[in-house]
């Protein structure tokens, strides 16, 4: 189950809106030194990447026509820089964490002891695995599902320059999505371990328990430690998006330093900050000094902070998960959005004078794993599309549950025709109990919305009631129209 694949035989084009206000998609006040896209030139073309054989992947971008009026959707960093400053061409770049999941069955998972684990996990290493068995993970999760969603992203981060590398990359560009590099350290040994391209075995037991390692788990320093600082690549690179998306397990990586180097320049350039620490923010928490200050400062500086209610909780000592979400909005500098993830239940979004909550759709659960990645990629799209809290809640646990409908992550994410085949449905797994006693306690907010399929009479009167077929009927139309685009011929 876990083992299947869905291959995408060619790259997905991206159709932006006209530099016109759309009545579709607004402009969104939110993003500071917001611009319109300009109208980009399709991909027909299998994307290419460009190598160095002492610096491994520095750029990569899907080949395209050449055309005086258009821009290629994933140009090189050097195209990039042509543009005038300002210009936020991008919509989300996601910031490390790129991995290549080996996702096997296996009649028992590793054991708990880390010596144990480690030389079980070298006996899997010594015999690679066929290239069926292969996933893109980690970040790219997230980067194909908002690809999927029409918008405009590039992976900054690093592979080697060995066959996990290139295939990283040649999925990235199957799916239309650009690569930065982030190497600027040329005294780096390209054939030593600490340069290759970082693996993760997800190993699933005959009980559909999944386990995971990678050598990341068996070091005290990030895998890539001799990264030192952020290229003018990257820099340029972050500038140019409208969004940078950091999680937790980018510190399994990226040295502290170089996180937060990015996080600073996001804000000094006005780029929105997304951050979800995942399981690793618990213990960021009670890692190093420096672990523990880019923590800190990722809480603080982010524009929208998205957890689980375990982790909210974790991170705060407030069970109430939306008591937490307000403290962390307390804490923070930037910060605008709060979201808790509830899983099968559903989702909230807390700012500092609104709460909305939106249940989850009832689907077929087969696998969970980029579930979460796949929710963010859906916030970012309600980010930027300017779309009111419960609608982009609405879709975002569609996006979730479409994933959870297949199986595995990277390519195996929500396509944009089940997500829209889900809303249609519109079966939602509502527990009013469960958010009423959340929403119970003394919360000081102005505003509470909560979405609902059952429309009784005189409630869309009422302003806490949002009727889920009028969310849908508002989100279909932007839905299918990325769905005509994408099926636009070049």
């Amino acid at each position: 189950m876990h083992q299947c694949t869905i291959t995408l035989k060619s790259p997905i084009p991206y159709h932006a809106p006209s530099s016109q206000s759309h009545p579709i998609f607004p402009h969104n006040p939110r993003l500071t030194q917001s611009q319109s896209h300009p109208i980009l030139a399709p991909i027909c073309t299998r994307a290419h990447s460009v190598f160095n054989s002492t610096r491994g992947l520095d750029i990569s971008a899907p080949k395209h026509t050449s055309n005086s009026n258009s821009n290629a959707i994933n140009g090189s960093v050097h195209d990039l820089k042509s543009k005038s400053v300002g210009v936020k061409d991008i919509d989300v770049a996601t910031l490390g964490n790129l991995c290549v999941d080996i996702v096997l069955n296996v009649p028992k998972l590793p054991p708990p002891d880390v010596h144990d684990r480690k030389a079980y996990m070298d006996r899997l290493s010594a015999s690679p695995p066929d290239k069926q068995y292969w996933e893109a993970g980690g970040n790219c999760n997230m980067a194909i599902a908002a690809a999927r969603l029409g918008l405009h992203c590039i992976a900054i981060g690093h592979v080697g320059n060995e066959v996990y590398g290139q295939f990283l990359v040649d999925v990235l560009h199957d799916e239309g999505i650009g690569m930065v590099g982030m190497c600027e350290n040329t005294n780096v040994d390209s054939s030593s371990a600490s340069y290759e391209t970082l693996l993760c075995w997800v190993l699933v037991d005959s009980l559909q328990r999944h386990g995971f390692c990678s050598r990341a788990d068996f070091s005290k320093d990030p895998a890539f430690s001799w990264m030192s600082k952020l290229s003018e690549q990257v820099k340029t690179a972050i500038k140019q998006s409208k969004i940078l998306f950091c999680n937790g397990y980018g510190f399994d990586e990226l040295p502290p330093g170089v996180i937060v180097s990015a996080v600073e320049y996001a804000v000094e350039v006005g780029t929105a900050l997304f951050f979800d620490p995942g399981p690793r923010g618990k213990s960021l928490s009670a890692g190093t000094t420096e672990e523990q200050g880019a923590l800190s400062q990722l809480l603080r500086m982010s524009d929208v902070l998205l957890l689980t209610s375990d982790e909210a909780e974790s991170l705060t000592g407030i069970e109430n998960p939306i008591s937490a979400g307000q403290e962390l909005l307390k804490q923070g500098v930037h910060t605008k959005w709060v979201i808790v993830k509830m899983g099968p239940r559903g989702s909230i979004l807390i700012t500092r004078s609104s709460i909305s909550c939106a249940p989850a759709f009832k689907v077929n659960v087969i696998d969970t794993v980029g579930c979460g990645d796949s929710f963010v990629a859906a916030i970012a799209y309600g980010f930027i599309h300017n779309m009111p809290a419960v609608n982009t809640l609405a879709i975002a646990n569609a996006v979730g549950g479409a994933t959870a409908m297949g199986c595995g992550a990277g390519r195996n994410v929500a396509t944009l025709e089940k997500v829209i085949e889900l809303m249609k449905a519109s079966n939602l797994n509502e527990d009013d109990e469960f958010f009423d006693e959340l929403l119970n306690e003394n919360l000081d907010v102005q505003a509470i919305k909560s979405l609902s399929k059952l429309v009784i009479k005189g409630s869309e009167n009422q302003p806490n009631c949002v009727s889920l077929q009028k969310v849908v009927s508002e989100l279909l139309p932007k839905l299918k129209l990325t769905h005509l685009q994408k099926k636009v011929p070049c």
